[in-house]
C-alpha cells in the first residue's frame, strides 16, 4: 500500500523518507512488509500520503 500511494504521488523513497523523518531504508523495508513501524510514524505516512481511511482500515487487517 504505502509503495502504490507514494507513486501515485510522484514522490522517491528519498523524498517520502525525508518528509516524514526516516531513512529511506527503513521505508523500503516497510513497503516490503520486512519490519513494522511506530503508529507515529505509520500516521506521518498515511498523513503525507493522503491515503483513505477504508485504505488505511484494510492494511491493518492484513
Amino acid at each position: 500500500m504505502i509503495k502504490q500511494y507514494r507513486l501515485a504521488n510522484k514522490l522517491s523513497q528519498e523524498e517520502l523518507a525525508e518528509e516524514i523523518g526516516i531513512s529511506w531504508r527503513q521505508l523500503q523495508r516497510l513497503e516490503h512488509n520486512e519490519e513494522n513501524t511506530r503508529i507515529s510514524t505509520f500516521k506521518k505516512i498515511v498523513k503525507t500520503l493522503n491515503v483513505p481511511d477504508d485504505e488505511i482500515i484494510k492494511f491493518i487487517k492484513k
